[in-house]
């Protein structure tokens, strides 16, 4: 194994340059070696940004260099046939959420790498958040005993203002080739957006918290801005409907109750995550909303003690290269990266957030799609309970 792994990055958009790159860029078991975008001026611009020798527009480059030993995929949109070509080429894989739109396609990808010995991440961002692990730390110690009851919520107003494109990608020509989303404007057509969005980091959340499996959800799934601009090209507005807004409600395995709220036309600052776990013997809360300079806060109660209590987040959680000044995006991702390195680096077993993690969290929402199409609750796990591995999928 080399000192520092050397990484491959798909992708040098604005979610490249304030999370990933900056990342790899800083950790001491990394180097970024080469960048792709089809965007080659773009490509250029984060080149010299991150000190990036090498630039290309063509993806089939990339993944024959043997040199590499990662590969980074932040694309927009569907990652699933770049996950299993960069898995097929034996590289280690980091990839934006969702790896697939199906779970039982991510549990596919997720054999391929264990067959290849292969470790894999997903962009489960706020896991990595200084104050989530500390909490996650605190409830491994026993601080709430015994779980009783998760919240979750993702609510920022990105696009309440519907002129705001529903696609972030500034394009210069309109997109060819991509099937238009939203399209079904039935209630039982609606587009999955906001729970695979930023709705799937805060499951995965909770499901650390209550530290077991979902038994069963109900939930709903709404469009509340209906008409908006598509891409940034276009002047009008179109009937889109997407999930813009959702709730769901689910019980585990050993009883306890888990909720969610997920949304981005609610007033709020991005990202607007809160996950609030209370148990037999205390309670935590975390925000990870950027208000008045602060990206973070963990607050804690106990029952001889019910006000809640800000607590200092220790600086060993902090990622590094940590600089006061960083966004919540460089800050909480930076964790994530340096994570998966040491993971790689380290062999062995250990390997959070993975494929087979990500496949837990996106049957979550293939579910609660179901139970909104269906009107009805719906158990879990699906496989044997919705559809078959021989059918299109129906979520």
């Amino acid at each position: 194994m080399r000192e520092r792994l050397r990484v491959g990055v798909i992708g040098a958009g604005r979610w490249a340059a304030s999370a990933h790159l900056p990342g790899f860029s800083r950790s001491p078991l990394s180097e970024i070696v080469l960048i792709c975008d089809l965007d080659r001026d773009l490509a250029l611009k984060r080149a010299q940004e991150f000190g990036i020798p090498d630039v290309t527009t063509d993806i089939e480059e990339l993944l024959a260099r043997s040199d590499l030993d990662l590969v980074d995929i932040v694309t927009r949109g569907d990652h699933q046939d770049l996950v299993f070509r960069a898995l097929e080429a034996g590289k280690h894989v980091l990839v934006e959420k969702p790896v697939c739109h199906d779970y039982r396609d991510v549990l596919r990808a997720h054999a391929l790498a264990a067959a290849k010995g292969l470790k894999t991440k997903v962009g489960l961002t706020f896991r990595y958040a200084p104050a989530v692990v500390y909490m996650f730390d605190l409830i491994r110690d026993g601080f709430i005993g015994r779980p009783f009851v998760f919240n979750g919520y993702e609510q920022n107003s990105q696009w309440l203002d519907p002129d705001n494109p529903m696609d972030k990608r500034i394009h210069k020509t309109k997109p060819a080739g991509e099937t238009p989303w939203g399209m079904d404007l039935s209630r039982e057509g609606i587009a999955v957006s906001s729970l695979e969005g930023y709705g799937a980091p805060t499951i995965d959340i909770g499901l650390e918290c209550v530290g077991e499996d979902l038994a069963q959800v109900v939930g709903i799934l709404s469009n509340m801005v209906p008409f908006r601009r598509r891409t940034n090209l276009d002047t009008a507005r179109e009937r889109i409907n997407i999930d813009d807004a959702d709730m769901f409600m689910a019980e585990t395995k050993s009883g306890a109750l888990f909720s969610m709220q997920s949304s981005y036309v609610t007033v709020g600052n991005y990202p607007g995550i809160e996950a609030r776990i209370f148990g037999s013997a205390g309670a935590i809360k975390v925000r990870l909303v950027d208000e008045f300079g602060v990206i973070q806060t963990i607050h804690t109660a106990q029952p001889g003690a019910v006000e809640f209590v800000q607590r200092d987040i220790p600086a060993k959680y902090f990622p590094p290269g940590f600089q006061t000044t960083d966004p919540w995006s460089t800050a909480f991702y930076g964790n994530l990266v340096h994570n998966f390195c040491e993971e790689i680096m380290a062999g062995g077993p250990v390997n959070q957030g993975n494929f087979a993690q990500s496949a837990r969290v996106q049957e979550i929402i293939n579910a609660v799609t179901h139970s909104h199409r269906t009107r009805q609750w719906v158990n879990l796990p699906l496989e044997g309970n919705v559809g078959t591995s021989g059918e299109r999928s129906p979520f």
